[in-house]
């Protein structure tokens, strides 16, 4: 039985090829970086070894994912290909649509501080703060980094570079803060912000 749509629309055509399960939950893995067939398994909770080796051959078929060779390890990494990478654009309209959808928080979901190494630029798309600064954002010892400047915020894992302020507090507050729904005076009680806190304001403020 085909497993395709079978309807000239761009929309069932790219479904035929990223709507199965798992798969662009695979393309959120590989838009974060390249990774080795192990670290998209740990990084994906919940998912069947044949199920990701399938999803893998396909979407590598279908010219979305390819192996290359690591140059380090010349252990086989799995990466977008030009093609896949254009996928982001979707996938961070897709994020900013669920907002209504995380308020309610994690609700014992598996949660990873790297997805939001996807999320928060996403959320952050538009922003033009007034001045530079770098914080740190600590989810349970998981540290991310959001460097603000004037043409953006930029969100990575540290790189070395000094934290203007540290913000603890779990992931929902996070991206409450993110979409502009919470500020810091409101979760106040429920951050802690160790620096300035005048830098993490220029990091969330809208």
């Amino acid at each position: 039985m085909s497993r395709d749509y079978g309807q000239y629309c761009g929309l069932a055509r790219a479904l035929d090829v990223v709507g199965d399960r798992w798969n662009l939950l695979i393309v959120r893995q590989l838009l974060v970086a390249p990774a080795r067939y192990r670290d998209l398994r740990d990084g994906l909770p919940g998912i069947a070894t044949n199920l990701l080796t399938d999803r893998l051959r396909e979407l590598e078929t279908a010219g979305v994912v390819e192996r290359r060779l690591a140059e380090d390890t010349n252990a086989i990494t799995y990466a977008l290909t030009e093609w896949g990478a254009q996928l982001r654009e979707p996938i961070e309209g897709l994020i900013r649509w669920s907002t209504p959808l995380m308020i309610r928080g994690a609700q014992g979901d598996e949660f990873r501080a790297e997805w939001l190494l996807l999320a928060l630029p996403a959320l952050f798309t538009g922003r033009r703060p007034t001045r530079s600064a770098t914080v740190g954002i600590d989810l349970d010892g998981e540290i991310i980094q959001a460097h603000a400047n004037r043409s953006g915020v930029d969100v990575s894992l540290p790189d070395g570079r000094t934290f203007d302020a540290v913000l603890k507090t779990e992931a929902s507050i996070v991206l409450g803060l993110a979409t502009g729904l919470l500020t810091l005076d409101d979760v106040a009680a429920q951050v802690d912000i160790d620096g300035d806190r005048a830098a993490m304001e220029t990091v969330f403020a809208r």
